[in-house]
């Protein structure tokens, strides 16, 4: 099953050839794409001087299905096409029914048994999504397209930066894609503006963002994020990894325990995939451990150099206790108190 942002590249291709369908359901509960797919046909369907008689924005808490319907069944004034949105969907389809027209649901699929050819229906339906039991559903898929926006997980988050810097031909660098992650998460319409705020401000000529630019635009630090604690530990920098450790501990309410562990505690699982993977090269060691990016091999290699499988493996169970520890289990008056030092002692030594 393609992912969300596979899907969302594949409409966005063939909207760029300029093919239009009649309807567009766009629903789930990842923003990001639902209004970039929306914004590119705002944008791109019709020419500028048709926009203001030729493209309206409903909003589904101010309007019905039998409106919108009546709307998209009319002809566009002097233009080839019409272009509605209907933003905030899921309102329109909570109603029962439309001024005794019928249910929302029935009255869209009566109007896609023959839509209107020179309409294009957008529809902007966030948190949440049909129901697919509906026969609305196959006849949103007949007429047009239905496109599920679901939540981008952790590991591919790489590959959207990747992939949002690479169409303004851009790069930037592991540890830079690594902060940004750890700062913004997974909410794609906050990184988004992010990224677009890093390159309107990269100066010309310049086609890398490296952490020293974010650090010095976004106010990232990009001595003290988890990556670098992570690398610490991976390189067996015991005094810096001492640092930022002790620096988390003075920070308890940005790096709780809980959260240190869960960055390094997913390396070490890779780390002992890495040591039982029969091709130790960069592409065997990347298929090994199906990683979406081979910029995080390297660090693989160096782990195995510097430490054995059979420290991996204590270190694993170790990371295990420890979390269990911070979060009460066979606790003490004193647990907490340097907890995360003494599992790093553990782990280097």
């Amino acid at each position: 099953m393609a992912t969300s942002g596979t899907a969302y590249r594949q409409v966005i291709k063939e909207l760029e050839t300029g093919t239009y369908r009649p309807i567009y359901y766009l629903m789930g509960d990842e923003p990001f794409f639902i209004d970039s797919i929306a914004d590119f046909i705002r944008d791109h369907a019709l020419p500028e001087q048709d926009r203001d008689f030729n493209q309206i924005v409903l909003y589904g808490n101010e309007t019905t299905m039998n409106e919108v319907i009546q709307r998209a069944r009319a002809y566009p004034m002097g233009a080839e096409r019409q272009v509605i949105i209907v933003k905030e969907a899921q309102h329109l389809v909570k109603k029962d029914s439309d001024n005794g027209a019928g249910s929302p649901s029935d009255i869209l699929s009566s109007y896609l048994k023959q839509p209107q050819e020179s309409t294009i229906l957008v529809f902007c339906h966030k948190n949440g999504s049909l129901d697919r039991r509906k026969k609305v559903v196959s006849a949103i898929e007949k007429a047009g397209l239905l496109f599920e926006s679901k939540k981008v997980k952790d590991d591919a988050l790489p590959s959207f930066i990747e992939e949002f810097l690479s169409e303004r031909k851009i790069r930037m660098s592991a540890k830079a894609v690594a902060m940004m992650i750890e700062s913004v998460g997974a909410d794609l319409c906050r990184m988004s503006g992010e990224l677009e705020k890093l390159t309107l401000a990269l100066p010309e000529g310049q086609s890398e963002i490296k952490p020293e630019f974010i650090e010095e635009h976004i106010g990232i630090s990009k001595d003290f994020n988890t990556f670098e604690f992570r690398d610490a530990i991976v390189n067996k920098n015991v005094e810096k990894a001492n640092l930022i450790a002790a620096y988390y501990e003075s920070n308890p309410k940005t790096y709780p325990m809980q959260l240190v562990t869960a960055t390094i505690f997913p390396f070490f699982a890779n780390l002992m995939l890495a040591f039982y993977s029969p091709d130790k090269s960069d592409k065997g060691i990347s298929e090994q451990l199906d990683l979406k990016n081979t910029w995080g091999v390297r660090d693989y290699i160096i782990g195995m150099r510097n430490y054995t499988a059979t420290q991996c493996m204590h270190i694993i169970s170790t990371i295990r206790k420890y979390d269990a520890k911070s979060k009460g289990v066979d606790a003490t008056a004193n647990t907490g108190e340097g907890l995360l030092r003494e599992l790093l002692f553990q782990i280097l030594h």
